[in-house]
């Protein structure tokens, strides 16, 4: 009787274990927004780029020697990068969109805006991200998001 109720329910197991539905999976290559940026940019190439994107034109050798000197005489490279930010936006030629430009169509400004900075396009996740932050935050300038792009992470690396 033993043996039967074990063979019986053995048959019983080897009979619900069948595959009825098999999915086949797609591979899909995924890499990190920046997986290349692992390099730390150099104060000069930091200085060199932020001009460049902010003015839209290189920054001269004696320029760039005395903005070396004062970051260097600056202990902290983080509050460093944020005086030269700071000093950049209150020379005449910055290329900046106004807020209301800016507003009009957040969609292009962002768009532009990773391109300028990030060389690189943006993801749906941050676009949907940014564009919610713009309408939840209606006193956000466009000063105010380039320089949040330049003191980010990915902006030190290249």
């Amino acid at each position: 009787m033993k043996r039967l109720l074990y063979l019986l329910s053995l048959i019983l197991i080897i009979l619900s274990c069948r595959k009825e539905d098999v999915y086949e999976l797609n591979e899909v290559h995924a890499s990190s927004y920046n997986a290349n940026k692992n390099k730390l940019k150099s104060s000069n190439q930091f200085i060199s780029i932020l001009y460049a994107n902010l003015f839209q034109e290189a920054l001269s050798a004696n320029e760039l020697f005395e903005i070396s000197r004062c970051i260097q005489s600056i202990g902290d490279k983080e509050v460093a990068h944020e005086i030269v930010f700071s000093n950049f936006m209150n020379k005449n030629g910055v290329i900046i969109p106004s807020d209301s430009v800016m507003r009009d169509d957040l969609d292009a400004f962002i768009e532009e805006t990773y391109k300028r900075f990030f060389v690189r396009d943006i993801t749906e996740a941050e676009r949907e991200f940014f564009i919610s932050f713009f309408e939840s935050h209606p006193y956000v300038s466009a000063e105010m998001v380039y320089m949040a792009f330049a003191m980010s992470n990915e902006y030190q690396y290249y």
